[in-house]
């Protein structure tokens, strides 16, 4: 493990090799007395950092942003997006501020501090986090990482006692993210509506020559960048779905140009099954609920294909890179179904049998995480006289269980269809049906420990989550049925 030191952290920043209208130049703004929260160990390794080293006083300085290593370039960029459907106008990085980026084992990463402080993008904010926002996107950005799905990193969490003033007085903290880019859809929207093409043109080669290099000898790269992005964006949706992840604020100032999971704010993961379901408190229309969340990216990347479209110049051509949205969504998200399902082949009545489990689920409510992992568990072959018994710890999530009941009749007839193996389907279904998933309310138990200046809470969920399919013996209390206070929690823009 790398022995770098706070002061020679080997800075570059690319971005800031931009013209000048695609930032402003920026010192963070320092807290007083900041304290270390928790570190990522996955995370530290990517940028060849020792983990253990994070606590240190010296980068507690630097990821709170009380010290700038030399060779650091900070910056606050400039975006526009649409909010809730309608256009916002300019934006950008109110709270954020890039610190460069670092080359490591995997490749490049931009380091971000989330709260450093005010920029002139920072409208009517403080351009400072809390503590419970920062802890609830420390932990789930490293949970969806060890899920496989695609999402920006958080290195690590630094607090202090600073007064912050939310719906409450609440206490600063800054978390520290990494991406290889944070370039957003609003990015580019930012040009367009502004109708500055050259700066439009300039982005976009950026994009493409830092990340998609391969897409420079395309007859039209800025066409094969919409169609490449529109391709990530659809399979990272049909990977959140499959979780019962919900983002909860997918405005396309909140869209990764390199399609993953950017922006922790409002998120949930589903608990007792509807599609409907809003984890956006703020949400008041359900714009962006769990089955809005599918045409909502779609809907995303249409815009994204306006703001490039002076570079295009073919709306044909445009529409046509859209279309690849349905199909790379369907078949991303039959594949992890079937996976889901435990199932190794596609048959003629899959989608029928997929449907009747998601209606009985929703008819119901279902813990989500709960049924697919207890599924893998099912057996093929049970005597009709110990069937109850044997399917009860699955069975027992259904009111209605004679429903239930005639669905695995169904399942089981599938699964025999392709002579399925009990012992390996369940090996197969635990290793891609998670256990532990970052319920709100273990969040919040360890959020409310936190505040009373104990992190050890913390600590023990994010070990937890970077192993959500492991069975963990001793940690099973973190995969149980939410407690009854936890349907009164609820989170909203400002968390």
């Amino acid at each position: 493990m790398s022995t770098r030191t706070a002061d020679d952290l080997p800075f570059d920043n690319s971005f800031a090799e931009l013209p000048p209208a695609f930032y402003t130049r920026l010192m963070p703004t320092p807290l007083p007395a900041p304290y270390f929260v928790a570190a990522s160990a996955p995370a530290a390794r990517l940028v060849g950092l020792d983990p253990a080293a994070l606590a240190h006083e010296d980068f507690v300085a630097v990821f709170t942003g009380n010290q700038v290593p030399p060779r650091s370039q900070p910056l606050a960029a400039v975006y526009s997006g649409h909010q809730f459907g309608h256009w916002a106008g300019q934006l950008g990085d109110g709270r954020a501020i890039l610190l460069g980026d670092i080359d490591g084992p995997e490749g490049r990463m931009e380091l971000q501090l989330k709260g450093a402080g005010m920029t002139p993008y920072s409208r009517m904010g403080d351009g400072r986090a809390v503590l419970r926002s920062s802890i609830r996107e420390f932990l789930c950005s490293e949970a969806m990482a060890a899920l496989g799905i695609p999402t920006t990193r958080a290195l690590m969490v630094t607090g202090s006692n600073k007064g912050v003033i939310r719906e409450t007085m609440e206490t600063a903290a800054v978390v520290t993210r990494m991406a290889p880019s944070f370039v957003r859809f609003g990015s580019f929207e930012h040009w367009r509506y502004r109708d500055k093409p050259e700066e439009l043109r300039t982005l976009a080669d950026y994009v493409i020559k830092t990340f998609y290099p391969e897409l420079t000898g395309a007859p039209n790269p800025y066409l094969a960048l919409l169609e490449e992005v529109t391709r990530r964006t659809a399979r990272m949706i049909a990977h959140w779905q499959s979780v019962g992840f919900m983002h909860g604020v997918m405005n396309t100032d909140n869209m990764s140009i390199l399609g993953i999971t950017l922006d922790y704010g409002p998120f949930g993961f589903m608990e007792a099954f509807d599609v409907d379901h809003i984890c956006n408190h703020t949400d008041q229309g359900g714009r962006y609920s769990y089955a809005n969340q599918v045409p909502v990216g779609h809907w995303n990347c249409y815009a994204l294909a306006n703001a490039l479209l002076p570079l295009i110049e073919d709306q044909e051509a445009a529409q046509a890179a859209l279309e690849v949205y349905v199909d790379a969504y369907g078949e991303k998200f039959d594949e992890l179904l079937h996976a889901k399902l435990g199932l190794k082949s596609t048959q003629e009545n899959d989608r029928a049998l997929a449907d009747d489990m998601f209606k009985l689920m929703q008819a119901n409510h279902v813990d989500f995480t709960l049924f697919f992992r207890r599924l893998g568990d099912l057996k093929v072959d049970v005597l009709d006289a110990d069937r109850e018994a044997a399917d009860a710890p699955l069975r027992d999530l259904f009111l209605d269980r004679p429903a239930f009941d005639a669905w695995a009749v169904d399942y089981r007839a599938r699964l025999r269809v392709e002579n399925s193996v009990d012992a390996e389907r369940r090996l197969a279904m635990h290793a891609v049906n998670p256990k532990y998933v970052l319920r709100n309310y273990l969040a919040q138990v360890a959020i409310e420990k936190a505040q009373n200046g104990d992190f050890e809470e913390v600590h023990r969920l994010l070990g937890v989550l970077e192993r959500p399919f492991d069975e963990q013996p001793g940690n099973d209390a973190y995969a149980a049925l939410p407690p009854d206070w936890a349907s009164h929690l609820e989170v909203s823009c400002s968390s």
